[in-house]
């Protein structure tokens, strides 16, 4: 009798172990998020404002492309500029307040650097150039940096070359920012992070694109959204 209780435990609790797909609850039950400087972006409540492939009609109707060529091919949207200059693909839709971009990218052989995202952003009829907006990218900055910038003046700017990018392979990028609170992720690491002390106003500015600049990409998986976040109280905890 106490085998076959002792089987029966056993296997309740195999099973309580068991969730969706297979995973172990603990694993389910992990929160998906990214931890910054007293802040934690909340991945699974984040409101998915953009999510669906780019196709060749979908993007001649719903994107604008300035001072560059891009077109969609295999399910991706390559960007072409051999010029110094931003040469970006920004959607039409507005993308308002605190928002995070994802999306996976690579440099085109044998095109090796500047992967950039703009948000909280403009593009300016008049002179035809990008006004206001935060940018951040991988392999930029002339010498090899990630990087996160303001435009159009250019004050708030930030930049590391301690990442060892490899041309042409694919990452997986996410950038955005909080209230100014700008950060830029690849395959899941935090790269930079960095508080604008005059925030742009992201009710206003709202332009969401991608840039090539001097350089040959491609864009997929792109997903846009929301942030939710919470305020984390940071502390040590004694070593000794």
């Amino acid at each position: 009798m106490r085998i076959i209780l002792l089987l029966a435990g056993l296997l309740a609790i195999i099973k309580s172990e068991v969730a969706i797909g297979n995973q172990p609850v603990a694993k389910t039950n992990k929160m998906n998020t990214i931890s910054l400087m007293k802040k934690r972006i909340l991945l699974d409540s984040c409101k998915v404002l953009f999510d669906k492939p780019v196709t060749g009609e979908e993007f001649t109707r719903d994107w604008y492309v300035h001072h560059s060529k891009w077109k969609v091919k295999d399910g991706w949207l390559e960007g072409e500029n051999p010029g110094n200059w931003p040469g970006m693909a920004v959607l039409k839709q507005d993308f308002p307040g605190n928002v995070l971009v994802e999306f996976e990218a690579q440099t085109i052989l044998p095109s090796s650097h500047d992967i950039n995202v703009m948000w909280n952003g403009e593009w300016l009829p008049g002179t035809d150039q990008r006004g206001i907006a935060y940018v951040a990218g991988l392999q930029g900055w002339w010498t090899g940096k990630v990087g996160i910038e303001k435009s159009n003046e250019y004050k708030f700017m930030l930049g590391t070359p301690l990442y060892d990018f490899e041309p042409g392979k694919i990452y997986k990028i996410q950038a955005g920012s909080i209230d100014g609170h700008c950060f830029i992720l690849a395959d899941c690491k935090l790269l930079l992070e960095g508080m604008d002390p005059n925030p742009i106003d992201n009710q206003k500015y709202t332009k969401v694109g991608f840039e090539a600049y001097c350089s040959k990409i491609r864009i997929r998986n792109i997903k846009i959204r929301q942030i939710a976040w919470e305020a984390v109280d940071m502390k040590y905890e004694v070593e000794f």
